[in-house]
């Protein structure tokens, strides 16, 4: 017997999952199916570690980890001084 296939995350709940964790981030969500790679800009990341960084993104998704929803899910976290001094000498380029 074929056990019922299971929808994958989408984008858009890994986001509101994240938002609900850490209020007023900035989200970017890359990736398909069942694997995602998630960047996440705020402020609450201030003076902590990147492992309790990727833990506190990491907590609101113990049920589609399990589930089978969710195959892996890596984190980037940054303050948002720590994304504008990456991209510092980025150029943006408007057409």
């Amino acid at each position: 017997m074929n056990k019922p296939e299971i929808a994958p995350i989408d984008h858009a709940d890994i986001t509101q999952r994240i938002v609900e964790q850490l209020p007023g981030a900035e989200v970017d969500v890359e990736g398909e199916d069942c694997n995602a790679t998630v960047t996440v800009i705020s402020d609450r990341f201030e003076g902590l570690a990147s492992v309790k960084r990727q833990q506190m993104v990491l907590a609101g998704f113990a049920d589609v980890l399990a589930s089978g929803r969710l195959h892996a899910l890596s984190v980037k976290p940054y303050t948002l001084a720590e994304w504008n001094e990456r991209h510092t000498n980025l150029v943006q380029i408007s057409l």
